[in-house]
């Protein structure tokens, strides 16, 4: 296992390495972060400018390949992932962020997993009765509404329910707003700052979840071990706890790891419906200001995520399957 690991590990490393530089790259010769002061008017003197974009090393004069060897110098060395184009560092502004998108989409996470596997297996045993038909039918409406639609009927009902209760029950923007140094009241504020975009972004990984856990059970329900089980004197229900529903986990339990990206990278449109300014919102912004050094970082950062939820994958594979072997 741990030789495993380790040769996983190095050759992720590798693909890393390989995908940011060529990230990197793309956002050089797509970004132009000189536009941003030539479209001033008057746009300031051409050897001001070239003396900031020399400053955030993003000066297109500059051959890119110079440029890159010296951003990855610097990353190297001094953990420094550059300027953006006006001369704010990117690493502290992804920290702050990171901790935002953490905030926001953590808890969202848990509850789509915890409820959508649920309602999954609830309704694969219960296939085509009217729970199972209430509840997909339930489904699939929520499957097909916008995220940004969702956001926004969730901020009108929440908005119409402070108007009736004549009090702010609910925040519609940002994650905190308390001031004081009261822990009950800053938890306080700071759930009802969460609760409507947690509602938002559970409802579709919930849906996600429980559609394909349902599919994943039904499939193994009917394999030939789930049935010499029953044939021995197991009931349907035990069957499917000791036997099916171990194997339907597997490519559920790969799902939830690769959503580790989504938790650190954040939800672009959610944090814009509510105004948070978590990592989603910064690539973004990012990409409207050609911003390279910040859109790389947050790319790099995003792999990260996305290749520890592989390595996670195949963890979690070897160890609800026994016939997995990591060698």
């Amino acid at each position: 296992m741990f030789k495993y690991i380790i040769k996983r590990i190095v050759n992720y490393v590798i693909m890393l390495f390989v995908a940011v530089s060529m990230t990197y790259f793309l956002a050089s010769a797509f970004m132009d972060p000189r536009s941003n002061y030539m479209s001033r008017n008057p746009h300031p003197p051409i050897e001001s400018i070239n003396r900031s974009l020399d400053l955030a090393n993003i000066n297109d004069q500059t051959p890119v390949v110079i440029r890159y060897f010296r951003w990855l110098k610097g990353i190297l060395t001094q953990w420094n992932w550059g300027l953006s184009p006006d001369q704010s560092p990117v690493a502290p502004a992804i920290a702050s962020r990171i901790s935002a998108s953490l905030q926001l989409v953590t808890l969202a996470t848990v509850l789509s997993i915890l409820f959508g596997v649920s309602i999954g297996v609830y309704t694969a045993i219960r296939q085509y009765k009217w729970q199972d038909r209430v509840l997909n039918t339930t489904a699939t409406f929520f499957l097909v509404v916008p995220a940004a639609v969702m956001g926004l009927m969730v901020v009108l009902l929440a908005i119409n329910f402070n108007n009736i209760v004549g009090s702010r029950a609910f925040y519609v923007t940002g994650l905190h707003s308390y001031q004081g140094s009261n822990p009950v009241l800053w938890v306080f504020d700071y759930l009802q700052h969460l609760i409507l975009p947690t509602i938002v972004m559970t409802i579709p990984g919930m849906v996600g979840y429980h559609l394909t856990q349902r599919t994943y059970l039904l499939d193994t329900m009917n394999a030939d071990y789930v049935r010499t089980a029953r044939a021995k004197g197991l009931t349907l229900n035990a069957a499917i706890r000791r036997h099916a529903l171990r194997t339907s986990l597997i490519p559920t339990a790969v799902d939830v790891a690769f959503s580790i990206a989504g938790v650190f990278t954040g939800a672009v449109i959610t944090e814009n419906v509510f105004a948070i300014n978590g990592l989603g919102m910064y690539f973004t912004q990012t990409i409207a200001n050609n911003d390279i050094n910040g859109a790389v970082a947050v790319a790099a950062f995003g792999g990260v995520c996305t290749l520890t939820g592989a390595l996670l994958a195949d963890i979690f594979s070897a160890w609800l399957d026994p016939r997995i072997r990591l060698s």
